[in-house]
């Protein structure tokens, strides 16, 4: 009997419920509708970049394959997290399988992983192409990028596993209710019975250390880049160079500041910063760069825009003659 009862109370729970966002019920459906809104342009965008990089030879620089997986990562991103979002926003559809939440959790931290590694590598695209212009084919050759690109979805699936295992195997024997609107690490791991601090400190070390050593070597490219522009006789010369870098600069900009905010705010601000703020820093930080990305891309990029232009009136004025 008492074996029996140890392993009903031992055994995990066969949903979780997600809350949402604590405190803002009231604005439940304005979410939903902004929600909707940033992924439709999310997917849109990232799937016109792809779409014209594939499709146009001229684009197949080492630059723009390195924002078409970008775009990839983006669309997944938003894709794993946002449709479960606006259901419970619109219909109070909570609740999500024990093993679609680990999934869910697993694509969020793989896919930001990926992300900031992607930004790495088009910081050295950049540094190599200002710095060192006469040598760019010859370093960064088709080989040494699918290379860069296996490293870095490797590391982000490598880096994984253990937190992945650690989480899994924790005793999930008593609330199953999630203080959040997806299946967040710490929100989750904190519902367990069992101790959650070796799981939330491997997310924290492992987090730290992946985006301490991109953001170091993002800076050291941007430095780099930086004494050698301004070494350049012509003012037009640096303008130009600058602006090639701003676009890069933003998107890095949109990603690591709200990132690096909310882990820590969850770690540190507990007790000074609301639940809903927490919550609600952590879901635009997961949908704001998917869908600016795109945007600032395309209109910060003189080749991407004309394609993307080109490719929309193309299948405009044929839907249209084809009406006709």
């Amino acid at each position: 009997m008492l074996g029996l009862t140890y392993n009903t109370i031992m055994e995990p729970p066969a949903t979780f419920l997600l809350v949402g966002i604590p405190g803002l019920q009231s604005s439940y459906l304005w979410l939903a509708i902004s929600l909707s809104a940033m992924y439709m342009i999310s997917l849109l965008g990232n799937s016109l970049i792809m779409t014209v990089i594939c499709m146009d030879s001229t684009l197949q620089e080492p630059m723009y394959c390195f924002l078409c997986v970008l775009a990839a990562v983006d669309i997944i991103m938003a894709s794993s997290v946002v449709p479960k979002m606006v259901s419970i926003f619109c219909s109070g559809d909570s609740s999500i399988s024990f093993n679609a939440c680990f999934t869910q959790m697993y694509f969020v931290h793989a896919t930001t992983a990926v992300e900031t590694g992607m930004l790495l590598a088009m910081a050295f695209d950049r540094y190599v192409a200002i710095c060192k212009p006469l040598h760019y084919n010859r370093i960064l050759t088709p080989r040494v990028m699918l290379g860069m690109c296996v490293t870095i979805v490797f590391r982000a699936v490598i880096s994984m596993i253990p937190l992945s295992f650690m989480v899994i195997h924790l005793s999930f024997c008593g609330s199953n209710v999630v203080p959040h609107s997806y299946c967040e690490h710490m929100a989750v791991a904190n519902l367990a019975c069992s101790d959650p601090m070796p799981s939330n400190l491997y997310s924290l070390i492992s987090s730290s250390i992946i985006v301490g050593s991109d953001v170091s070597f993002i800076a050291a490219s941007y430095i780099l880049i930086l004494r050698s522009v301004f070494g350049l006789s012509s003012k037009n010369a640096q303008w130009k160079a600058l602006s090639t870098c701003g676009s890069h600069v933003g998107v890095m900009a949109l990603y690591y500041l709200p990132g690096i905010v909310s882990v820590y705010v969850a770690w540190l601000g507990q007790d000074t910063v609301s639940l809903h703020t927490q919550v609600l820093l952590a879901d635009l930080y997961l949908i704001i760069p998917p869908t600016l990305n795109p945007i600032i891309y395309g209109f910060r990029t003189k080749q991407i825009w004309e394609r993307i232009w080109s490719l929309l009136m193309h299948c405009f004025f044929n839907h249209s003659n084809q009406g006709s």
